[in-house]
């Protein structure tokens, strides 16, 4: 840098005044650390001057290359110049295109604008109507980010960062866009105050300056032009804090611009009288915070190292925050998001809105605005992100989603336009819909009073300005939309309306954008004009329009009226439109504004034509209806009252119904218009004599005549029905009906109808048949004349009955009636006499009549006559006489018309007892008390004799003593005997008893007394209590004694006297018998001397004890009660009604406040004026609602309203306080109402593969408002994911929490495409959603998951028979996409012939070794065999997953062709041809019908284009030399055509007489010729024979024939036999093989010590393995332990896992504090390669650490500890120091794991304590030795420097993440013993199916069938040994060769076996 620059640069800011125009230069041509600037005067220079101007300063040669740009890399040009501003900033670069290579300073200058003077009156900015104006202040900075990101074509992104985190940096405000950003020229007129777009210039030169264009009208104006005034920025920025720090990027700069605004600043050069409004925007490269200093601002490091990649941005930094705002915004942060949405609504929503109802989108802009805030507080708690799209609880959200349908109109105005809409929120069921604000202060008024209206007062339209909310500006309404009286709808229907009005800046607003400025004023001139927009259509008629659509959603939407009892559905004929007859459906009631109106029920309609009065039949709603049902109206069907009047129905709507009407007032109507209907018969008796109701008339009697009149209520007489319409009435008759009451029913005697006649009217005539007896009604019945009834309208019309009776006449004689037999001595009995009138009826008998008894020798008597009914009975009569003697009695009865006796016979016997003797002469009997006595009875009858009667008991009893009995039934007499009389004397006086005797059974017989004196004995009879502390206290038997509670009375003394009254000396035998009930420890020495033991009184006051002392056994006895007294006050006593209480809830029932004494017992000592000195204390208590209430009735104070507002729940102490007395007491606290779900594990978010679980279950807790676990089990989880393509596998979907109110979700699987998804755990409490947490979900493909093969292949090769087939290569992918390796035993090539559905009889070939060079990822099968048999086959690849799931290639069709032409053959092969020379051709054919192929060497067809020539001849067998027959023609050979490689041979025969030896064997030769092949055909050779005898060659022919079926037979056996030979061979040996590997490892069990018995069966080896499976179940159920952190990413291709998850540390404090040491990489990623690392860092969008191998460091060998040198140690360390990284252990992949924690720890020493950390550091330093890292077993931390102490330096009790403590020794031995158990066992399973496998075969080798098949085949052997003899006995010449072989012998060639394929 240059001298005159440095000199400047000390002072950069200020420049010389009187310098006209200047700019400053940097010279950026090269880098450096300090770019090199000056300050040019360029006054009166044109553009040329200037270069030579720059070029002498800053030494530039003519010939170098430059150009000058300005910061916003505007190349500088001659006109460009002219307009180059003073002080200016300008660069000097190599060319326009070279990146800055340091920042660089600018001056600018930015004085306010004129329109802060002009417009500095308008409202003041933060007007916010009582509310916190913190988020209008944040939506004027996003209203400049709205309008920096208008021009985006893809996603506009502004978030919103609150950093509360004080280890970042004091807090700070972030708002960041990825808008257009701003040039340094944009910037400088940001910081002007009010200078709005319309003034702005944002480029330096005027040339390329452009207006203001207002943007094109679009739906709900949402032009995002919404940053407009130039103010509200500023003001925003300096409301939330004192400090501002502007940073952009324009849009195709590579500069970075920085602007830094603060109070602070202002202040400072105000004081210094500097220009205030001068600053610096600092202009810098993306990324380079070099220049952040302050320590306070060091998040700005993180922040700026985001600009690099970005192609432009703005972000407004504020700090210096205030401290109310910042608790606001952490205590509110919902509160202040929601106003959020609410202003946004419509820019994160479209021009519809958030309509949740709606699964689209509803315009394009919902998908590219992004609002996102993120509150970021100090850890543990976690950062809180919302994006404001996802709020569903804002004003207009609410509205949209509550709304049942809108109306949209348009207004203009003087120009200009707006928009709206009104929404209807109707009355549904029970409540209106109309949506209650979430942020309003609910009030303490009643519900009903809430819901009496919905909007209430409010305003209906919210307004939005350039699609932004304007709050604080609502429109009330306009004249078209306001009820009046004469509207036809109710008022309420006015108040379920909300709206919003949408306009332009054409309507204008304040600048703080709260409100309008004469919107209301100007839609309500006369002149706008309002229009209906439907389907974008104009609708004239706007008050007509909205009245229909308000008259339509009331009818259709709103629920008022409940129809209940659905009863069905009719067709109603009465409605006229024939199209509204059906359906209706029928109700029984219906519930309207809180009444009830059922079926039945009297109704009175209003505003009808006439009214109508009656009672409801049914409601009738129109359409199809299955229950119960909400509706705005219906109609109701009324049955007329009264009936009788009316008789018919009339349908009203229901809204006719008066509801103010009573049933009382209807009634009373009903009652007065039926007056005129008939109500009674008036009934005469023309000729007097009137028979009243219920007479009794003898027969014969006359009945009638009568006259009858038919009366109304008003006591008119009425002929006809009255009509309630018009009309004349019915007539009416009277019927009369006479019935007489029988036994067997009703009798009808007569029935006559009379006609109204003349002046008789109705009129009957005198009936005098009437003589039969009984009951008789006559009926007389009001009828219509026309139809005969009796009831009209409902109602019976009048009747009237008469009863009367017919009795019988006067008595005139009687009969006796039966007498009971015999008769007992002074029994009384009843004689019955029958009165009879003259006609033989039982009549009544006439009074006074006395009847006279008359018996000899019998003294006779009775005691009444009572007459009932007919009957005269004689009553007590009496005899008296001797027994068993017959009597004549004669009864007279004097008075009668005609007197008569009537007599019967009787019989006498003995009577019932009626007297007691007792003979006893002494009078009065003495007794000694305690003496028994004895008696004797007899029982007398009333003639003195002794009577024997059943039950006849005599009882004694003695005065005061149980009674005796004795049993006389049998004799009549006995002995009684009474027991010790014991009486109590008075006064030791005799005392005289009454003896009485008696019959308990016979009351009539009088008891007998005798006298009996008992004398006093000398027992004890009676006792006395006394106290000699207390002379006076004697105490009387069951008497109360007070004594003070918990006192003790003592010195109880007894005495004992006899019944005599003489005292009674104690002695041992009698105080032995002594007992008191209050004490089980008595002394006899004291009882001896009378003493009792003292009584404890009890210490409670409800304690009443009774005692008692007693003599023998409670002989004599005498008790007292002691009842407790309140001692003096000793403590104050609260007791609880209930002890438990919820948060927020008040204690139910009241809390008892008393003073008692040391026992508790209440004193009853507190008055009325104690509550004053009363109080109470406790944690957490709202003390407002607390009260002291002193109840007079009890004295005891009474504490209510309890309540605990917040804290935790648990034990609470209430102390009460009352002078110097305390009293306490625990309620227990349980949480709130539950309020909340929170998710407790696992951490989120999380990563799962696809198609896997997620190891760690979801567990959600229930907690209350204030986060405190709530065990409410009536909550409900359910778990959903959002979006639902995601499927989740888990064992429940929904559950109630548990009893700790947590539910548990363990996810077994999820199935779904890759990308991003949430889990939602959503609570129901009372059918109602609470808060839930949700869980963001990454799903990524699994690489270790094959889903597919894929098969490469030579496509073109061809398929030759028994060739190679060319090499497949196998590859399985991976549902990532990628190759991935397996098992090669698990990869299979299936092959088989036919088509696709040939699979089960496949060939499985095996995969080929890999080549060298070859990868581990790709299966090849290579040199497999092509099958012999040419075909179609079917070639698969299948991989076996596992023992289920088989994954399948595609499959592959092959066409398997002929290999190459080697040989002619036949299609068959023919039987051996026997000819002789005969003439019969048959006997000279050789063969016929024979096709001859050419064939590859399998047999396979093939020259199917080769032609040629098939020589035939016939030659002598091999080493013979004999005459050849000759073919037809005597020829030795002939010659056939072949084409396309076949041959057809008819039929070939030799001559007749032909040549040849008889009986010789020759061969037949059919040799191709003619084909020019590489390879000569093989020819075919058929054998034959040849006879010259007929005979002989027929029988040889048949032997022949045999002989190749035998043949055929004896092969087939033998190959059989062969192959289950080889079998059985084959399995022996694999059995052998089994058994010895069993053997070898049964050692190996042995050297695991695990003892197997020789003869161990497998389920001897399950139950090893199921106890050895236990003991490890039990060991990995002990506590360890574990690194608790959920690794998502781990099993993925190329990742080692988490370094949490990678060791082991076996000790507790090692595995802390080095846990601790390397916290900040625990859940660091380790992969094996950057790639893989690079896809979880973009999966988790940089979120999570990584760590790829491939970039480690590796070290090359281990280190010694520091004190060892050359193997030697340098002293003798303390403490035991050790490599920390030595201490861990790795279960995979030691080698790596150990590269990763040399890189994490280092040579990081682990030693005892503090103290030997710093010894051993001494000692090491003092060796010249460098000392890494010491932690120590007690955590701390030494550093590399030596520094030790402070927090930093010393580990956490507790470590949140640690790593995991090994499994024990003990259960590695089981897993390794467990997995060694299982080779045994799969290996013993393998001998035990060899050797079953072999003993099977065996057993079948050795079966009846196989023995049966031996015999068989034996037996044809046996047939060919014939055959050979008798080919042997046929004359024919010897062959020269003979063979052993049979087959050789008779001229078989043996066939070649086919090859089956490998």
């Amino acid at each position: 840098m240059s001298t005159s620059g440095a000199k400047r640069l000390s002072d950069p800011l200020k420049w010389e005044d009187n310098l006209s125009k200047r700019v400053c230069v940097y010279d950026c041509r090269f880098e450096q650390e300090d770019a090199e600037y000056k300050w040019l005067d360029i006054s009166g220079f044109d553009f040329n001057d200037f270069v030579d101007a720059l070029q002498q300063e800053f030494g530039v040669d003519q010939q170098e290359p430059f150009v000058l740009v300005t910061t916003d890399r505007t190349v500088l040009d001659f006109d460009k110049f002219k307009d180059l501003p003073d002080n200016s900033t300008l660069h000097l670069l190599q060319n326009e295109d070279q990146a800055p290579s340091v920042a660089t300073k600018e001056c600018i200058k930015f004085t306010p604008h004129y329109d802060t003077v002009v417009k500095s009156g308008m409202y003041e900015y933060y007007a916010s109507q009582g509310q916190n104006p913190l988020p209008y202040t944040f939506a004027e900075l996003i209203d400049n980010a709205l309008s920096a990101t208008a021009k985006n074509t893809g996603m506009r992104t502004i978030e919103l960062r609150m950093l509360f985190d004080e280890t970042i940096g004091k807090p700070a405000v972030i708002v960041l866009d990825n808008g257009c950003g701003m040039t340094s020229e944009q910037l400088k007129n940001w910081a002007v105050f009010r200078l709005s777009k319309f003034n702005r210039k944002n480029v330096k030169f005027a040339s390329e300056q452009e207006e203001y264009v207002r943007p094109d009208p679009v739906p709900r104006s949402l032009n995002s032009d919404i940053s407009y005034f130039g103010v509200g920025g500023k003001q925003a920025v300096f409301y939330v804090g004192h400090s501002v720090r502007m940073i952009s990027k324009p849009a195709g700069s590579p500069n970075v611009h920085e602007l830094i605004l603060s109070e602070e600043e202002f202040k400072r050069k105000e004081r210094n009288k500097e220009e205030v409004y001068n600053g610096i925007i600092t202009n810098r490269m993306p990324g380079n915070s070099s220049h952040v200093k302050n320590d306070d601002e060091r998040f700005l490091h993180a922040l700026i190292a985001e600009e690099s990649g970005k192609a432009s941005f703005t972000a407004v930094v504020i700090t210096d925050i205030r401290a109310d705002h910042v608790a606001f915004l952490k205590n509110d942060f919902e509160v202040w998001t929601r106003q959020l949405a609410h202003i946004y609504h419509y820019y994160i929503h479209g021009v519809n809105g958030n309509d949740l109802s709606s699964s689209s989108t509803n315009s394009d802009d919902r998908t590219k605005i992004e609002i996102q805030i993120t509150l970021r507080e100090k850890s543990p708690r976690c950062p809180r992100v919302i994006n404001i799209r996802e709020v569903e609880d804002d004003m207009q959200s609410l509205y949209i989603n509550t709304a049942a349908d809108t109306f949209e109109f348009m207004a203009e105005q003087d120009g200009g336009r707006v928009e709206g809409i009104i929404r209807y929120h109707p009355f549904l069921y029970y409540k209106e819909t109309y949506p209650e604000d979430p942020s309003a202060v609910q009030g303490d008024d009643d519900e009903d009073d809430n819901e009496c209206r919905a909007r209430d007062r409010r305003p209906i339209f919210e307004c939005f300005w350039n699609g932004r909310l304007i709050p604080n500006t609502k429109v009330s309404e306009f004249h078209w939309c306001t009820w009046n009286k004469d509207s036809k709808l109710p008022e309420e229907c006015y108040s379920r309306l909300s709206g919003v009005l949408f306009t332009d800046d054409r309507f204008q607003v304040s600048n703080n954008k709260l409100t309008f400025m004469d919107l209301e004023q100007r839609l309500k001139q006369k002149d706008t004009m309002f229009t209906r927009i439907v389907n974008g259509q104009k609708q004239r008629g706007m008050e007509k329009e909205f009245k229909q659509w308000l008259q339509s959603c009331h009818e259709k939407w709103d629920k008022q009226i409940q129809f209940l009892g659905f009863k069905g559905t009719i067709t109603r004929t009465d409605v006229a439109k024939k199209k509204m007859q059906h359906p209706w459906g029928t109700f029984s009631s219906i519930e309207w504004d809180g009444k009830t109106y059922k079926a039945g029920q009297f109704v009175k309609s209003v505003k009808t034509q006439p009214i109508v009065y009656g009672k409801v039949v049914q409601f009738l709603l129109y359409g199809s209806h299955s229950g119960d049902v909400f509706a705005t109206g219906g109609e109701v069907e009324v049955a007329l009252e009264p009936r009788a009047l009316y008789e018919k129905t009339k349908t009203i709507l229901i809204s006719k119904i008066d509801q103010i009407a009573t049933v009382e007032a209807i009634k009373k109507h009903i009652d007065s218009d039926a007056v005129r209907l008939p109500d009674k018969l008036k009934v005469d008796w023309p000729k007097g004599n009137p028979w009243p109701q219920n007479a009794v008339r003898p027969a014969g009697t006359p009945f009638g005549p009568i006259k009858i009149e038919i009366l109304n209520k008003k006591e008119g007489s009425i002929t006809v029905m009255p009509s309630g319409g018009h009309g004349p009435g019915r007539k009416l008759s009277i019927e009369q009906k006479l019935v007489r009451h029988g036994v067997k029913g009703d009798q009808e005697i007569s029935s006559f109808v009379a006609q109204r006649c003349g002046q008789w009217g109705f009129w009957f005539k005198k009936i005098e048949c009437l003589m039969d007896l009984g009951k008789y009604t006559m009926t007389l019945n009001t009828m219509i004349s026309e139809s005969n009834v009796t009831v009209f309208g409902g109602r019976p019309l009048p009747s009237y009955k008469l009863k009367f009776t017919i009795k019988e006449g006067d008595a005139e004689r009687f009969v006796i009636g039966p007498v009971s037999s015999p008769l007992f001595v002074g029994v009384p009995f009843n004689i019955p006499l029958l009165i009879k009138d003259g006609y033989d009826h039982p009549t009544v008998p006439p009074p006074d009549l006395k009847p006279v008894l008359q018996c000899s020798g019998l003294d006779l008597s009775y005691e009444k006559v009572d007459i009932s009914g007919t009957t005269l009975t004689i009553r007590g009569a009496k005899a008296r006489g001797k027994q068993a003697k017959l009597y004549k009695l004669k009864v007279t009865l004097p008075g009668l018309k005609k007197e008569s006796t009537q007599s019967i016979d009787v019989v006498l016997v003995p009577g019932k007892p009626h007297s007691l003797h007792v003979p006893r002469k002494d009078n009065p009997i003495t007794a000694m008390n305690g003496d028994p006595v004895r008696f004797d009875v007899e029982v007398h009858d009333e003639a003195g004799n002794i009577t024997a009667n059943p039950k006849q008991i005599v009882r004694c009893e003695v005065q005061g003593h149980p009674p005796v009995t004795i049993m006389c039934s049998s004799t009549g007499a006995g002995h009684l005997a009474i027991n010790p009389i014991n009486v109590k004397l008075k006064k030791g006086e005799p005392q005289k008893l009454n003896v009485q005797f008696d019959m308990p059974n016979h009351k009539n017989v009088a008891s007998v007394i005798r006298e009996l004196e008992v004398l006093p004995s000398t027992r004890v009879a009676s006792m006395e209590l006394c106290s000699r502390d207390d002379g006076n206290l004697v105490m009387r038997n069951k008497e109360k004694i007070e004594w003070p509670a918990g006192g003790m009375l003592e010195n109880l003394f007894y005495k004992l006297y006899d019944e005599a009254g003489r005292g009674v000396p104690i002695t041992a035998e009698i105080a032995s018998r002594i007992k008191v009930n209050w004490t089980a420890e008595v002394y006899t020495e004291d009882l001896i001397q009378g003493k009792l033991p003292d009584i404890q009184v009890p210490t409670q006051v409800q304690e009443e004890r009774f005692y008692q002392v007693s003599y023998q056994d409670q002989s004599v006895s005498i008790s007292f009660t002691i009842v407790p007294h309140p001692d003096e006050p000793a403590q104050l006593k609260a007791t609880l009604a209930q002890n438990s209480v919820k948060l927020g809830e008040t204690l139910d029932g009241n809390i008892l406040l008393d003073l008692v004494d040391q026992y508790d017992n209440i004193t009853k000592t507190l008055t009325s004026t104690c509550v004053k000195h009363m109080s109470v204390e406790a944690e957490a208590l709202d003390k407002s609602a607390i009260t002291f209430m002193w109840q007079e009735s009890s004295g005891s104070v009474v504490v209510t309203g309890v309540r605990f507002q917040s804290g935790t729940p648990g034990s609470k102490e209430l102390c009460f306080t009352y002078k110097s007395y305390v009293a306490r007491v625990i309620v227990e606290v349980s949480p709130g109402v539950p309020a909340q779900l929170k998710l407790l594990e696992p951490e989120k978010p999380l990563q799962v593969l696809n198609d896997h679980g997620i190891s760690t279950p979801f567990l959600v807790q229930l907690c209350d408002e204030w986060g405190n676990p709530s065990p409410d089990q009536r909550v409900v989880v359910q778990l959903r994911c959002s979006p639902p393509t995601l499927k989740v596998k888990t064992s429940v979907i929904s559950q109630p929490v548990n009893t700790e109110g947590k539910a548990s979700f363990t996810v077994t699987g999820v199935n779904g495409p890759k990308g991003y998804y949430q889990l939602i755990f959503q609570g129901l409490f009372n059918n109602k959603c609470i808060s839930s947490p949700s869980v963001n979900l990454t799903v990524i493909p699994d690489p270790n998951k094959a889903v597919s093969l894929s098969v490469e292949y030579d496509t073109d090769a061809k398929f030759p028979a028994g060739g190679k087939f060319p090499v497949f290569s196998v590859t399985v992918v991976s549902e990532e996409g990628r190759p991935m390796t397996c098992n090669p035993a698990a990869v299979t090539m299936l092959l088989w012939k036919g088509g696709p559905a040939g699979g089960d009889k496949a060939t499985v070939l095996r995969c080929s070794r890999p080549l060298e060079n070859e990868k581990n990822d790709c299966f090849h099968f290579r040199d497999k065999e092509i099958p012999q048999e040419v075909g179609k086959y079917t070639i698969k690849f299948s991989l076996q997953v596992d023992k289920i799931k088989v994954l399948s290639s595609n499959q592959i069709t092959v066409n398997v062709e002929a290999n190459q032409p080697v040989k002619l053959g036949p299609d068959s092969q023919p039987p051996t041809p026997v000819v002789s020379y005969s003439e019969s051709i048959a006997g000279r054919t050789l063969v016929e019908n024979m096709t001859l192929r050419i064939m590859d060497s399998y047999g396979n067809p093939t020259g199917q284009n080769l032609d040629g020539k098939v020589n035939v001849s016939i030659k002598n067998l091999s080493g013979e030399n004999k005459p050849l027959p000759l073919f037809e023609g005597k020829t030795n050979s002939c010659q056939f055509s072949l084409k396309g490689g076949k041959l057809l041979i008819t039929r070939l025969a030799v001559m007749e007489k032909s040549p040849g030896e008889d009986g010789s064997s020759y061969t037949l030769v059919f040799k191709p010729e003619g084909f020019t092949l590489s390879t000569p055909l093989a020819p075919f050779e058929l054998l034959f024979h040849f006879y010259n005898d007929v005979e002989n060659q027929r029988k040889m022919s048949e032997l022949t024939k045999k002989k190749d079926e035998l043949t055929a037979a004896v092969t087939a056996y033998q190959n059989m036999f062969s192959a289950h030979n080889q079998l059985r061979q084959m399995l022996m040996s694999k059995h052998q093989d089994a058994c010895e590997k069993e053997r070898i490892h049964r050692i190996e069990l042995s050297k695991k010590k695990v003892n197997v018995a020789t003869t161990v069966s497998i389920p001897d080896v399950d139950r090893l393995l199921q106890g050895k499976s236990a003991e490890m179940d039990r060991i990995l159920k002990m506590p360890r332990r574990v690194f608790s952190m959920n690794d998502p990413h781990r099993g993925q291709q190329d990742v080692l896992g988490m370094v949490g998850h990678l060791a082991f540390v076996q000790d507790d404090t090692a595995a802390r504090v080095i846990s601790w040491h390397i916290q900040g990489d625990m859940d660091c990623v380790i992969t094996r390669t950057t790639e893989a690392a690079k896809g979880i860092y973009d999966r988790t969008n940089g979120r999570q650490q990584v760590m790829p191998l491939d970039t480690m460091f590796k070290v090359s060998a281990d280190r010694p500890l520091p004190h060892i040198r050359n193997g030697r140690k340098l002293f003798e360390p303390p403490g035991n120091p050790v490599h920390a990284r030595q201490l861990l252990m790795f279960t995979q992949d030691p080698e790596s794991c150990n590269t990763v924690f040399k890189n994490l720890l280092g040579e990081t020493i682990l030693i005892d304590d503090l103290d030997s950390g710093n010894s051993y550091r001494k000692a090491v330093v003092q060796n010249n030795m460098p000392c890494p890292t010491i932690l120590t077993r007690q955590g701390d931390r030494i550093s590399s420097r030596g520094k030790f102490g402070g927090a930093n330096n010393k580990a956490p009790p507790t470590v949140r993440f640690m790593f995991g403590a090994p499994y024990p020794q003990q259960y590695l031995t089981l897993q390794e013993q467990i997995g060694v158990l299982c080779e045994y066992r799969s290996i013993l399973e393998k001998k035990n199916k060899a050797e079953k496998e072999y003993n099977d075969h065996s057993e079948e080798l050795n079966s009846p069938e196989m023995s049966k098949k031996q015999q068989d085949m034996k037996e044809k052997v046996k047939q060919l040994e014939e055959i050979k003899r008798q080919c042997e006995s046929t004359p024919v010449r010897q062959l020269k060769r003979a063979s052993d072989s049979i087959g050789e012998l008779l001229g078989i060639t043996a066939k070649r076996t086919r090859q089956t394929p490998k």
